[in-house]
C-alpha cells in the first residue's frame, strides 16, 4: 500500500498517515499501519499522524491555554522559574535554554550568548510524581482551571505514546504490549512553547540566528502539535535542512536518541531546528505557538538493546543504560 508524503525533498521522505487504521482498524490494517509507522521512524526518524486520538477542540483549548499562560508578566512567569535536570520542571525565559548536539558546557554556553534560541517555554511533568512537584501558577484570573486543563492533555498524550509505541512494538515483530511495562510511569514532559514575535532583520542581523537550534531529542520519541506559522525543519540524509511544514489535524512524531539506541540504530533519531519562518507580516514575524510532548522510558528502568535489532551480542552498538540517569545527563548539558 502506497503511503502518503507528508514531506517528500532532498532525498527525505516523511509519511502522513492514518493513525486510526491503526487504532480501531481491522487486523489486516493495524499490521500495515505499525509497519508504515516503523518505516518512517527507521528512514526519517519522523512521521506525521492524522486521526489521532486528540480531539481538535481539546487542541485549540491547550493552544489558548498556553498563550494566557505566556500572555503573563515576566516577573510572575519567572517566579515559576525551572530548577534543575531532575525536575525539569517550570519556566524557562528567552536565552535559557540552548538545545545543541554540544555537550561541553563551555562551548555550550558560548552559544547561548552568541546565538541565544529565540523562545521561553514552560515544562510540566507527571502531577502525581512524589519527589518534584509541578510549579503552576495561581488559578486566578485567565489562568483559573489552567492546571486541570494541563493535566488532561498531559494524560490524553500519554495515551497516545503508549499506542504509538504499540505500533512501533508490532512493526518490529514484538508483543504489541511489548513497551507497556516500561512507559507505565508518565515520566514524561508536556512543554509549551512559545517563539515571541521578532524584527525580521534579526535573522540578517545574525547569520546564525535561530528559534531553536540544531537538536535530536532526547527519549523515546515527541509528539509535537503545531500552529501554522511554520519553521520547524529536519535535516536529510544528504545533509540539507528541509521544511515540515504544518499540516492541519496532524501531530508530528519523531524518534529520540534513547529510543534509538534502545533499537541498535535501527530507528533513527534526526536532527531538526526551529529558523526563519516562511512568512512574515510587514516588518515583523508574528509569534509562534507549539506544544511538545517529550516521551520517555519509565526513570527507574534500565535499557538494553531490542529482541531482533542485533544477531550475535557483538552486534550490539551500545552497553545497557538507566533511563533516568541518562536523559538528567542530557538535560544537564541544555541548560
Amino acid at each position: 500500500m502506497a503511503t502518503d508524503a507528508a514531506v517528500s525533498k532532498e532525498g527525505l521522505f516523511i509519511p502522513l498517515i492514518d493513525f486510526s487504521k491503526f487504532l480501531e482498524g481491522t487486523a489486516d490494517e493495524r499490521a500495515t499501519t505499525a509497519k508504515a509507522i516503523l518505516d518512517g521512524f527507521q528512514t526519517a526518524g519522523f512521521v506525521y499522524l492524522k486521526n489521532h486520538e486528540v480531539p481538535a477542540d481539546k487542541l485549540r483549548h491547550t493552544f489558548s491555554r498556553s498563550a494566557d499562560f505566556f500572555d503573563q508578566p515576566l516577573d510572575a512567569k519567572l517566579k515559576l522559574g525551572w530548577t534543575t535536570p531532575e525536575a525539569n520542571r517550570g519556566y524557562s525565559s528567552p536565552g535559557r535554554e540552548k538545545v545543541t548536539q554540544e555537550q561541553d558546557l563551555s562551548q555550550v554556553e558560548k552559544m547561548r550568548s552568541e546565538v541565544p534560541d529565540l523562545k521561553e517555554s514552560f515544562e510540566i511533568g507527571r502531577d502525581s510524581d512524589p519527589a518534584h512537584s509541578n510549579p503552576w501558577p495561581p488559578e486566578e484570573g485567565k489562568l483559573g482551571g489552567f492546571r486541570a486543563d494541563m493535566v488532561d492533555f498531559f494524560d490524553r498524550c500519554q495515551k497516545m505514546h503508549r499506542d504509538v509505541m504499540r505500533a512501533i512494538a508490532l512493526g518490529m515483530g514484538l508483543d504489541e504490549g511489548y513497551f507497556d511495562g516500561f512507559i507505565d510511569d508518565a515520566d514524561n514532559t508536556l512543554r509549551l512553547l512559545h517563539y515571541p514575535e521578532v524584527k525580521a532583520d534579526v535573522f540578517k542581523i545574525n547569520p546564525g540566528q535561530v528559534r531553536a537550534g540544531e537538536h535530536s531529542d532526547y527519549g523515546s520519541v515527541t509528539l509535537l502539535f503545531q500552529d501554522n506559522r511554520g519553521g520547524l525543519q529536519v535535516r536529510s540524509p544528504n545533509g540539507q535542512f528541509v521544511d515540515a511544514t504544518p499540516i492541519e489535524g496532524t501531530v508530528v512524531i519523531n524518534a529520540g536518541d534513547l529510543l534509538a539506541r534502545w533499537s541498535n540504530d535501527t530507528i533513527k533519531s534526526t536532527i531538526h531546528r526551529v529558523v526563519e519562518p516562511p512568512r512574515k507580516e510587514g516588518k515583523e514575524y508574528p509569534p509562534r505557538y507549539s506544544i511538545a510532548y517529550f516521551c520517555n522510558p519509565n526513570f527507574k528502568d534500565f535499557i538494553e538493546t531490542l529482541p531482533g535489532t542485533y544477531g550475535a551480542e557483538q552486534d550490539k552498538k551500545y552497553g545497557g543504560v538507566n533511563s533516568g540517569e541518562y536523559l538528567v545527563k542530557r538535560l544537564t548539558a541544555t541548560y
